[in-house]
């Protein structure tokens, strides 16, 4: 079979993502904001501290883990993106908040959500301080729901990760994936059509990378989470200007769900939509005895 499906074709445009980014900056940071367009927004909450913050959704994964009987899976998605993102800036998450709005609430549809997200918040001891329930019947139509959230968290000015010690020869340390993570389901959703696939890595929900980060922040001089825009889009938004990563793409097994997109999407494709089995990354000098992908060079 060719690769003939796009993210595009399908729906989603990520140049037009980039576009709105780009028309926002002024706007955003004209308020005195930082960090805007990267994985989680700052705060100067003192002279010695930060607060990060950021806000996502599931997207259309949500559509197909509730034909899947999987929404508990994307109500851990969705706590793991945030706090995942918030992690980039080497920040401890410390508490979450969701947003539930749907045509119509069934309360065994939000409890297995928040359900979800609690369990992932325990994991990175993160609070779940509360959120909102929304019923909004002219806006979605009959079975149609959107979960979103935000995660909070704080750094040490003296502590920040934010890509500008990010040299010439550093190394690109990859950390795996559980499958498809939480982006790219418009594509997905549309290759399904064509042909079926039922692997456990096709619906897994995002893994949780504080552990990781806790690690590595030490030494890393940038983290970046593998969301939209894949590998190489996510790890440019944290390099300084100058420089380029150099990925080898052949460094890693990928799981199995890509095998399967690969017979319908090209290869450039999957490269900028997907995650293809590295879900999150750091630049560092050394990589020790992490998985090194690929290496900063200059442009």
């Amino acid at each position: 079979m060719g690769g003939e499906q796009t993210y595009e074709a399908a729906g989603v445009s990520i140049a037009k993502a980039d576009a709105v980014v780009d028309r926002l900056r002024a706007a955003v940071e004209s308020t005195g904001a930082r960090g805007f367009g990267a994985f989680a927004g700052l705060y100067p909450l003192d002279d010695a501290t930060f607060l990060a913050a950021s806000t996502d959704s599931v997207g259309t994964k949500v559509i197909l883990a509730r034909e899947r009987g999987a929404l508990r899976a994307c109500g851990a998605d969705l706590a793991a993106h945030c706090i995942n993102d918030v992690l980039t800036s080497g920040a401890d998450p410390l508490f979450f908040l969701d947003y539930v709005a749907a045509n119509h609430i069934e309360l065994e549809t939000v409890a297995e959500l928040v359900e979800g997200a609690a369990e992932v918040c325990r994991a990175a001891d993160v609070a779940l301080i509360g959120g909102e329930t929304a019923e909004l019947p002219g806006i979605y139509r009959e079975d149609e729901l959107d979960f979103a959230g935000t995660c909070v968290g704080m750094v040490a000015r003296d502590r920040l990760v934010d890509g500008s010690g990010v040299e010439e020869g550093d190394v690109v340390v990859g950390l795996p994936s559980a499958g498809v993570h939480a982006n790219g389901f418009t594509l997905v959703r549309r290759v399904l059509a064509v042909e079926d696939y039922t692997g456990a890595d096709l619906l897994a929900p995002t893994r949780l990378y504080v552990e990781d980060v806790r690690r590595l922040r030490t030494t890393a001089h940038a983290f970046a989470h593998v969301t939209g825009g894949g590998i190489a889009g996510n790890l440019a938004r944290v390099l300084p200007e100058g420089l380029r990563a150099e990925i080898d793409w052949g460094a890693w097994e990928r799981p199995p769900v890509f095998a399967w997109l690969a017979r319908h999407v090209a290869e450039d494709e999957l490269r900028r939509v997907f995650n293809l089995g590295i879900g999150y990354l750091a630049v560092m000098r050394d990589a020790y005895d992490d998985l090194v992908i690929g290496r900063i060079i200059a442009e």
